[in-house]
């Protein structure tokens, strides 16, 4: 069992940055590739990006790659999403998550934590 306890968000101004941490407890978080994803109103729930079990490997929706950076600290058991030159597009509710697997799919992760709204203004 893993236990997600999410952080950050709020709103910004368009071209601003947020940051979204995620706090992990339970069971050995270093055996669990993390993965964001987001779900804006009335559109169904977005793969956002992953990040591997060591932190080696990342990658990214098109939509984000660039402007987002997920990380790992495993000595902590944190996951962060930095998102930098938002848009009024990126605004919804971002969610992380922990799978054995990883990948860009929802169905692979087995733990969520509670998410978190951005809101994204011009």
């Amino acid at each position: 069992q893993v236990q997600l306890v999410q952080s950050g968000g709020g709103s910004v101004q368009v071209g601003g940055s947020l940051n979204l941490s995620c706090a992990a407890s339970g069971s050995t978080f270093s055996n669990y590739a993390m993965g964001w994803f987001r779900q804006a109103p009335g559109k169904e729930r977005e793969f956002v990006g992953t990040i591997s079990w060591s932190g080696s490997s990342a990658y990214y929706a098109d939509s984000v790659k660039g402007r987002f950076t997920i990380s790992r600290d495993n000595a902590k058991n944190t996951v962060s999403l930095q998102m930098n030159s938002l848009k009024p597009e990126d605004t919804a509710v971002y969610f992380c998550a922990a799978g054995k697997l990883g990948g860009s799919r929802g169905g692979l992760y087995d733990y969520w934590g509670q998410g978190t709204q951005v809101t994204v203004s011009s």
